[in-house]
């Protein structure tokens, strides 16, 4: 699928694209509709301006942090706010992680541990499949992550790698 092109939209924004349409870079890609982009959260209303400014609608206001748009033509993309610690690292690895339209995809291990603390039953099946499929490099990552920001989601992790494994055979 063809994405909108939020890079000219939100050009010298950092950001990185999370949700299924990042998932797709690690597992089976699954069916959306929108595009979920997150931002350093000091960085939300440079983006709303942004956005306004390029002839996109603000559609809601996100519980979790953030906000739903709409393009002039109908596209959808969510602009979620990163409020945690990790996020500045994320979004830069993001930059040297690209997608085939050129869309900065956040890196896995931090994917991994966004959708983890979600908590949503989609996310940690997106979890499963994505670490079923991931090499070592990757899932060492990982483990680093959420041995500094998830700790007592260390037995979980280990626990999705193994049924992303079996799932893969």
């Amino acid at each position: 699928m063809q994405w909108p092109n939020v890079m000219r939209i939100l050009q010298d924004t950092p950001f990185a694209v999370v949700g299924a349409v990042a998932t797709r870079m690690y597992a089976p890609e699954r069916h959306t509709r929108d595009l979920n982009v997150v931002i350093l959260a000091e960085s939300a209303a440079v983006a709303r301006q942004k956005l306004s400014q390029a002839g996109w609608t603000q559609t809601a206001q996100l519980s979790i942090g953030g906000s739903s748009w709409r393009s002039p033509n109908g596209e959808k993309i969510g602009v979620l706010e990163g409020r945690e610690e990790w996020w500045p690292d994320a979004i830069r690895g993001a930059q040297q992680n690209r997608d085939a339209q050129n869309l900065p995809i956040i890196p896995m291990p931090y994917l991994v541990l966004m959708k983890f603390q979600s908590g949503r039953a989609i996310d940690i099946a997106d979890i499963s499949r994505m670490l079923g499929q991931a090499d070592e490099d990757n899932l060492n990552e990982t483990r680093k992550l959420f041995s500094q920001y998830e700790v007592d989601g260390m037995d979980d992790l280990e626990s999705l790698i193994q049924l992303g494994k079996l799932e893969m055979q």
